[in-house]
């Protein structure tokens, strides 16, 4: 299929490419990997007035840490995080989240930006910022704003960005210490994107969890962060009971619903599996580190 006719523009600078989204109001798209959007225009879903090609701007690609957060420009690729040394060693958790996205050639020219932008509620950065407690930077003619995850994705497919604004960077809290982590999801295939996916996050100090942080996605409209989960684990410490029980209580919380993929049972049944493999493994992990 071919996509509907629109107009094309390739600015070079991120105030450029505002004045332009300016000019259009709203009627215009942002093209960066374009792995979710093209196919979206060749199948006739989207018929913006202009593309607008992100991939001239390089203002928008970098890594680097800052004020305890790793930053990422919206371009970033997908294969740059995978490969990158600095988030390796202070944010190991992305490295294994970006593995599970696609394959290589659609991380190679997928962007963190894109990603989290199209907001597919079972695509992995968005799982990943929402349970990390990242945020977001939005960037329009008036100004700039920081968003974090819980008001950033409204539904599916559907994000807090208006119209003649922009992604610019993604900011994720790097690793404390005295952390272990996992990423687990079920999908039918290698690649696929995923039915459920549990992301988990603990650091433990003196045989204390000081903090836990739970989000589940392909469960919803949009990533879920599961704060009484975090609750009974901060409470009860990652023994196998309070890991029990957590698990349990995942299960309880999401509120799924049914399509050709999974019915809502199976989804709330694959969030007890998957929170508990999860948190086990997050927990042998951190009793390694310590």
């Amino acid at each position: 299929m071919k996509p509907p006719p629109f107009e094309y523009h390739d600015p070079k600078t991120v105030d450029e490419t505002l004045a332009i989204l300016g000019r259009y109001g709203g009627e215009a798209r942002l093209l960066a990997g374009g792995q979710s959007l093209m196919a979206l225009l060749n199948f006739r879903l989207a018929s913006p007035a202009a593309l607008v090609d992100l991939n001239p701007v390089p203002e928008l690609s970098y890594i680097r840490e800052e004020g305890g957060q790793l930053r990422f420009g919206a371009m970033t690729r997908q294969r740059q995080i995978e490969f990158s040394p600095l988030v390796a060693s202070r944010l190991p958790l992305m490295i294994e989240a970006t593995r599970m996205v696609g394959h290589l050639p659609t991380r190679t020219r997928g962007t963190i930006g894109g990603s989290i932008a199209h907001a597919d509620p079972a695509a992995e950065y968005p799982a990943l910022v929402t349970a990390l407690d990242g945020e977001m930077v939005l960037r329009s003619a008036s100004g700039t704003r920081v968003v974090k995850p819980a008001d950033f994705f409204k539904g599916f497919f559907t994000t807090a960005i208006a119209p003649g604004e922009m992604l610019v960077e993604v900011r994720i809290p790097v690793t404390p210490a005295h952390s272990g982590w996992a990423f687990e999801e079920f999908s039918r295939r290698h690649g696929d994107f995923a039915i459920v996916e549990i992301v988990t996050m603990l650091t433990v100090d003196n045989g204390r969890c000081t903090r836990a942080r739970v989000a589940a996605s392909g469960v919803g409209g949009a990533p879920v962060r599961l704060r009484p989960v975090e609750e009974i684990l901060e409470r009860d410490g990652v023994g196998e009971r309070a890991i029990g029980e957590a698990s349990a209580r995942a299960a309880e919380l999401v509120d799924p619903t049914s399509d050709l993929h999974a019915s809502a049972d199976y989804r709330r049944h694959l969030t007890r599996v998957l929170t508990r493999r999860a948190l086990t493994r997050a927990a042998l992990q951190v009793r390694g580190n310590n």
